[in-house]
């Protein structure tokens, strides 16, 4: 007999253990599973550094927090969405405190904020630069706490259960032995993460591949607002890893190879020419990663082995500030770049970040397919629209991961029937033989996968990175499909059962190579720019025509359908961008 749960969540992440937690408030007489396919303190989130956004000074106000939001997405948030949103993050983020939370002080005891960029108030909460891991932390220590969440840590979800639009579980393999196992559910909340591995570098883990989007859009539900893909403007050269916004928040200046502030030079969306002050550096995540281009186009970057880069300054802030409020930065630093930011520059250069699309939700986390639910960065609701302000990314998990949660234990407790059907055995029985397939048959592959991902990621980074236009992606459209050919010659070099990583590699590929179609086929729809999606074809913002969400469509010869949802507009009429401390 399958394992059988009312509800599975599937990431064991900052949504998925919020979305468990919630699920066992709401009613603790259902049975709910975590699947994370790593222990849930390795999950992505534990590397978020810089903070969590919510109103919480007597200066600031919910309306101010809602229009940053919808101005630093460039329009393209549901307003409505965003409203819900920055009215629940301080009490998410409270709760968490009582849950054991160590949020940073200030000398009066109040919970401490610092500026981050596009907020024209200081609202980014911190636990020093590591709120990620002592919010993980907190909210798994919470969920230990209820005995009826049952975890299966280490296990990979290979395919969604469904019939007649409906969803009734999963099957997943077990890493450590390589038993597949059809897990069946009344409601799936999918609370997988993004996608950041298609490009070749990126501030993102090895995990982000894009699982869960890709295993919705191929049972049937359409994904949003794909091709808006955010660059990080500090990412560490080589390894991609993030210099959180917060040292530029606590003075941080980027500098050329002529230890030029270059950001003066160029257009961050304020309303007046900048003069040289501490707020520069708090542009838009997209605007200054464009900036990186420009400077690069100049000539007035310095060539590394690894790359282009400027110059992220710390030395001015002293030792005693990094080390009690950027201490993690330091460390970053030294281990992975042999540098002291308290006497040296440190090399930076833009980096994929995090994806403002993903499954597409309502405001209640429900996607199109009945029974299944999604929160995170997997899931477009959208308050994120073409450009996320850094710090909102916490709180959105945790907001709409409660509400994610709330909506299947509601579902989950009104489901009626006898249990999955034949067709869904049929599913199930059919997935097995597929993974079983898959180690014999591939076995004598002549494609390797890491081969294959290279290139797929290099496709990507030329075709749609920071600027891209119609020639580019048509080249990364023709591609990718010559990729998934060479997908299916590829070799899994590894005959066991036990933590067969090859095979998992495998099952990562193909989601990859999904969720890249549905970023290429979304951005060559889109004739405009707008936020993280620059056409250079098309270098205006067009209202008119693309102040709408695009959905796409999984088809089966993998290209996808693109259509146009419009954005919910509540209070805000489209403007000109605006930030900084006016």
């Amino acid at each position: 007999m399958p394992a059988s749960h009312d509800v599975v969540v599937i990431g064991g992440g900052g949504a998925g253990l919020r979305a468990a937690i919630a699920i066992a408030e709401t009613d603790p007489r259902l049975n709910v599973a975590i699947i994370s396919k790593v222990y849930p303190m390795r999950s992505h989130t534990v590397s978020a550094e810089g903070g969590a956004a919510a109103v919480a000074g007597a200066d600031d106000s919910l309306d101010e927090h809602s229009y940053d939001t919808v101005s630093g997405g460039d329009w393209l948030c549901d307003q409505d969405a965003v409203e819900a949103f920055v009215q629940e993050a301080p009490r998410e983020l409270l709760r968490l405190e009582h849950w054991g939370c160590p949020w940073s002080r200030q000398a009066d005891g109040r919970i401490a904020v610092r500026a981050f960029g596009g907020m024209k108030k200081m609202r980014t909460w911190f636990a020093a630069d590591k709120t990620g891991f002592h919010l993980l932390h907190t909210l798994f220590q919470t969920a230990l706490s209820y005995r009826d969440i049952v975890r299966y840590d280490e296990w990979f979800v290979s395919t969604l259960l469904v019939d007649d639009g409906k969803v009734h579980g999963v099957v997943a393999i077990e890493l450590a032995t390589g038993r597949v196992e059809t897990i069946t559910a009344k409601a799936v909340v999918m609370s997988t993460g993004g996608c950041g591995r298609v490009y070749p570098f990126t501030t993102n883990a090895n995990i982000k591949t894009g699982d869960g989007m890709a295993l919705a859009y191929r049972a049937g539900a359409p994904l949003k607002d794909m091709e808006f893909v955010q660059y990080h403007p500090t990412g560490l050269p080589f390894t991609g890893i993030l210099i959180t916004e917060a040292a530029r928040a606590e003075g941080g200046r980027l500098l050329n190879k002529d230890g030029y502030r270059y950001l003066q030079d160029y257009d961050l969306g304020k309303p007046e020419p900048v003069p040289v002050m501490r707020s520069m550096e708090l542009g838009p995540r997209d605007r200054l990663s464009q900036a990186f281009v420009h400077e690069l186009d100049k000539g007035r970057t310095t060539l590394t082995p690894h790359g282009p880069v400027v110059h992220l300054d710390l030395r001015h802030l002293g030792a005693e500030l990094i080390d009690s409020k950027l201490p993690f930065v330091r460390e970053l630093c030294l281990k992975y770049q042999n540098i002291d930011p308290v006497t040296e520059l440190i090399p930076v250069r833009p980096v994929v970040h995090y994806m403002m699309g993903g499954i597409h939700t309502d405001i209640h986390g429900a996607t199109g397919l009945d029974g299944l639910y999604a929160a995170g960065e997997v899931a477009c609701v959208s308050i994120n629209g073409a450009n996320r302000l850094g710090s909102n990314s916490l709180p959105e998990l945790l907001v709409f991961g409660a509400r994610a949660g709330r909506a299947a234990a509601e579902y989950a407790a009104a489901a009626t029937g006898t249990g999955p059907g034949a067709a869904v055995v049929a599913q199930a029985r059919d997935e097995h033989r597929r993974l079983e397939r898959l180690v014999a048959h591939h076995a004598e592959g002549r494609e390797r996968i890491a081969d294959i991902r290279t290139a797929m990621q290099d496709t990507m980074e030329s075709g749609a990175g920071i600027y891209r236009d119609r020639d580019s992606l048509a080249k990364a459209a023709e591609t990718l499909p010559h990729l998934r050919e060479r997908y299916g010659r590829a070799a899994v070099g590894d005959h066991s059962r036990t933590f067969n990583t090859n095979l998992i590699a495998l099952l990562e590929l193909g989601c990859m190579l999904d969720v890249s179609m549905s970023i290429v086929h979304s951005a060559l729809s889109r004739e405009e720019s707008r936020g993280a999606h620059q056409r250079t074809d098309f270098p205006a913002r067009d209202d008119e025509r693309y102040l709408a969400h695009s959905l796409i469509h999984h088809e089966p010869d993998g290209t996808g359908r693109v259509e146009y949802l419009p954005v919910t507009v509540t209070r805000w009429a489209p403007g000109k961008r605006v930030y900084g401390r006016q």
